[in-house]
């Protein structure tokens, strides 16, 4: 489908929006974190008509821009540089960036994350190589959270055929129709709480394979404060 983007419009209403032209049959508004407002209109609608089109969904609009304001980032898409905040375990802890003959990773004190870099400190280099060390801790630690997990609910007899640990675009964990249960190394970043209550959503999901009534009733029963740290974990925006 060929589109036709045309240039930010700015609103009087307190935001701004771009409008893309393409071959649909209606007007359509969509709202994003990353992405911010966009407007999608057949060809050659006239812009007034798109202009009160964004009045009529402009509470909806700025609504939508107020929730996502209030979210939590757990990744900078710009990169890192030297005192930048990094989230990890659920806290924020502060990059000590300094210049070295190799590229690494530690943890630091209680409050910072140390790094060096060699030649090159480019924000985008950096975030690379703290993206190597997010996927590096998490594959060695989620596995032994997990089996603790499953040890000490073993009375609810979940039985996962295999555990991945794994880059996920957009969700925090994931299990096959075959109990092949998959977790996002980006888990790394939150709490503790919050990690169990993903590793415990994909194993009710092996006797569940929906959303329906008997899924809740067994992740009350296995999780009875599971609604509290789902809100937690909605604060993130990925």
């Amino acid at each position: 489908m060929t589109e036709l983007i045309s240039s930010v419009g700015s609103s009087d209403r307190g935001f701004k929006y771009k409008v893309i032209f393409s071959r649909r049959r209606s007007i359509s508004i969509t709202v994003s974190p990353d992405k911010g407002v966009i407007v999608k209109a057949p060809y050659r609608t006239p812009l007034k008509i798109i202009d009160g089109f964004i009045e009529e969904k402009s509470e909806w609009i700025r609504k939508a821009l107020v929730k996502f304001s209030a979210l939590t980032r757990i990744d900078r898409p710009e990169g890192y540089s030297d005192g930048d905040s990094i989230l990890m375990y659920g806290k924020e802890y502060k990059l000590s960036l300094k210049p070295d003959s190799k590229y690494s990773v530690r943890p630091g004190n209680d409050s910072t994350i140390e790094a060096t870099w060699f030649r090159d400190n480019d924000p985008l280099i950096i975030r690379g190589m703290l993206e190597t060390w997010f996927s590096h801790v998490a594959k060695n630690k989620l596995p032994a959270e997990f089996t603790e997990v499953l040890l000490r609910h073993k009375e609810f007899g979940f039985r996962p055929t295999g555990l991945t640990v794994r880059k996920m675009k957009s969700r925090w964990g994931s299990c096959s129709s075959k109990g092949r249960i998959a977790l996002s190394y980006d888990l790394i970043r939150l709490s503790k709480e919050c990690r169990e209550y993903v590793m415990i959503h994909e194993l009710c999901h092996l006797k569940h394979h929906n959303h329906g009534a008997g899924f809740y009733n067994l992740l009350t029963e296995v999780l009875p404060g599971w609604k509290q740290t789902r809100a937690e974990i909605k604060r993130y925006l990925r």
